[in-house]
């Protein structure tokens, strides 16, 4: 796989370092951060992230070259990572080592680890306001996302996304089905649709360490059935009635035809190759659906489907930024105007015209009339970023979230009984949970 295509999606969640809460207890918070105040009155700042090539490395050079030029008393290192697994281990031997970037990318997983070793401030220290301005622009979910369970603000959005449905019109249409507005639809649908050489959709549930599209279908599936996969508390709901119904929900689909599990992103590749009907994805991911496809029929996109609950969910993906406390008071002076640039309405029209990332501000869609115009499922995707929820922000979730990697594949690989299924990874997460605290 390419590093581009590495870069694409943002993963729901990597599992943390064996050694990171060992080695953030050590840190001062004191430390000198990479980079601090150069000579002739510039500050340069660093910053840790995973945009390392295609329109998302472009992109953000472009963005960091107009920040600089209109701010010659600020530079912007841009350290790059191949991976979010990567970009984690690095952030933690950085501050372990004394030598933490000034700011980084951050699943909120991460950031419960940084904050509860004090090696990452909060906004309110460095913004001199814990709802600073800017805040109550963001869409509502992105607003939520920004704070750990502490009720703190400690992040400010980077690069988000949510799960869209994306499927082939004309294949849908010669069956005599529609886009799908409810999970009992899309079953419909995926069961209409496949046989002959077709099987509506293929997913790919990822491993322990890294968990997948497959994964993140799982997720969306127990939220719509009304009970998320983990509790706002971060406590497992892992074998929940929603749980099981979702787990049985794919298992009735693998065993009708309708379902298969593969790895690669094998859902888009079916799509693509007209051996698939739909193919669940981030929004970020439209360019490259896209290019699957290559014309060959319209790619219809939708916001997910509901569930029993009747209400929509989406699960909320992509990554935010944190200060690390080794920063300067200049640094982070810096760091911080540099942040609010990168999150204003024209910074996110233009970041998210070009990478298919979702604009953090409905206020930078009224910037992207041409590209909407082109492009009309970014609204609609956008729209969920009001009422997408992420993985609860503790550090024990990234593993919990193994455990249901384990039990997809013991029920679409193995034919494991999904109850069994979902109570043994209840126990393992429960495991994780307690061995986290």
């Amino acid at each position: 796989m390419s590093s581009n295509r590495k870069l694409r999606r943002t993963a729901a969640t990597v599992l943390a370092a064996a050694t990171v809460l060992g080695a953030l207890s050590a840190c001062s918070s004191s430390s000198k951060s990479s980079a601090d105040a150069g000579s002739g009155g510039t500050t340069t700042i660093s910053f840790m992230q995973i945009m390392i090539s295609g329109t998302q490395k472009s992109t953000l050079v472009a963005l960091t070259n107009a920040f600089q030029q209109a701010n010659p008393n600020i530079k912007v290192d841009l350290e790059y990572q191949p991976d979010y697994g990567t970009l984690h281990a690095k952030e933690t031997a950085g501050v372990a080592a004394h030598n933490a970037p000034t700011i980084g990318q951050v699943y909120e997983s991460w950031a419960a680890e940084y904050a509860k070793s004090q090696v990452i401030l909060p906004v309110s220290q460095y913004a001199g306001s814990d709802s600073p301005a800017g805040l109550s622009d963001f869409y509502q979910g992105v607003q939520k996302d920004q704070r750990l369970p502490d009720g703190k603000l400690w992040m400010w959005p980077f690069n988000k996304s949510v799960q869209v449905l994306f499927y082939d019109q004309d294949m849908l249409q010669a069956k005599g089905q529609s886009a799908p507005t409810t999970w009992d639809q899309f079953a419909t649908a995926a069961k209409a649709v496949s046989g002959n050489g077709v099987t509506a959709i293929s997913v790919d549930p990822g491993t322990t360490a890294s968990p997948a599209g497959g994964a993140v279908l799982y997720d969306a599936l127990c939220a719509a059935n009304g009970t998320p996969d983990i509790a706002a508390d971060g406590t497992p709901q892992l074998n929940s009635a929603a749980s099981i119904q979702a787990l049985t929900y794919l298992s009735d689909l693998k065993k009708a035809g309708a379902l298969a599990v593969g790895t690669n992103y094998p859902g888009e590749t079916a799509l693509g190759a007209k051996k698939g009907a739909f193919d669940m994805s981030s929004a970020a991911g439209y360019y490259y659906e896209n290019q699957a496809v290559g014309g060959k029929f319209t790619l219809g996109t939708e916001v997910l489907p509901t569930g029993t609950s009747g209400q929509p969910t989406n699960v909320l993906s992509g990554t935010n930024i944190a200060m690390f406390a080794s920063a300067s008071k200049a640094q982070q002076a810096a760091a911080w105007k540099y942040m609010q640039f990168l999150a204003s309405a024209q910074s996110q029209a233009q970041w998210s015209s070009t990478t298919g990332y979702l604009p953090v501000t409905s206020k930078a869609l009224d910037l992207m009339g041409d590209f909407l115009a082109k492009n009309p499922y970014m609204k609609t995707a956008a729209a969920a970023l009001d009422y997408a929820v992420p993985q609860p922000a503790f550090p024990w979730v990234a593993k919990a979230q193994g455990e249901e990697v384990v039990a997809l594949q013991k029920v679409l690989e193995e034919g494991v009984d999904p109850a069994t299924a979902a109570n043994a990874a209840q126990q393992a997460a429960l495991a994780d949970q307690k061995a986290g605290q």
